[in-house]
């Protein structure tokens, strides 16, 4: 059966944030709480502005080192 979530852990796990329908709801607060850690960590500015798709997209900046 291919609806068994096991045979594809990920599915559909990675989207494009530009396609969240949520996208421009605010950040979490648990991606803000990451994010200023990273932030910190880069000695990097935290913008608490962010929506959930641009908290998203700085995460990942951050995670790669850009």
């Amino acid at each position: 059966m291919t609806d068994d979530p096991k045979s594809n852990p990920h599915g559909n796990a990675e989207k494009d944030p530009e396609d969240w329908v949520s996208g421009d709801d605010p950040m979490t607060g648990a991606q803000a709480s990451y994010l200023k850690t990273l932030c910190e960590s880069a000695g990097e500015e935290f913008d608490d502005s962010l929506t959930k798709a641009e908290a998203s997209e700085r995460i990942d900046a951050l995670k790669a080192g850009n």
